[in-house]
């Protein structure tokens, strides 16, 4: 899948945001290796810890439904009613996108205001990953 369509997919997600505490409305659009794309938004609660974001929204769907092997993420999100802004994700984000995906393989692509898209790898955004490694 190319990345103006996991843009386009990313979008529509950010539609579904639940924000009413910080009117930040993120989408995201993950790529399994099966060729499936599951769409995340984040969702936020009074208590601020029960949120959770676009990012980890699609993982666990893609996660609950037997998906292990990942490609790629897009990632966009602004405030309400304003232009999409450059949104890298968070470090829980990153963290937990470091349980399920390799650091040199998994792309992780953001986009400028205009639609234009950057390509990082999972290991440029966390390059010193705490791993399975590290727990064993």
């Amino acid at each position: 899948m190319d990345y103006q369509e996991l843009y386009r997919l990313a979008c529509e997600a950010r539609l579904q945001a639940h924000n009413p505490y910080s009117h930040f409305a993120v989408g995201a659009a993950l790529e399994t290796r099966s060729g499936k794309v599951y769409v995340g938004c984040n969702v936020e609660n009074a208590s601020y810890g029960g949120c959770i974001c676009a990012e980890r929204t699609a993982f666990v769907k893609a996660i609950s439904e037997g998906e292990r092997d990942f490609v790629r993420i897009a990632i966009v999100g602004g405030k309400n009613g304003e232009p999409l802004q450059f949104c890298a994700p968070c470090g829980i984000c990153r963290q937990f996108m470091a349980e399920f995906c390799s650091p040199s393989d998994f792309e992780v692509i953001l986009y400028d205001p205009d639609g234009t898209p950057h390509a990082y790898t999972l290991g440029e955004l966390i390059p010193l990953q705490f791993t399975e490694k590290d727990v064993l």
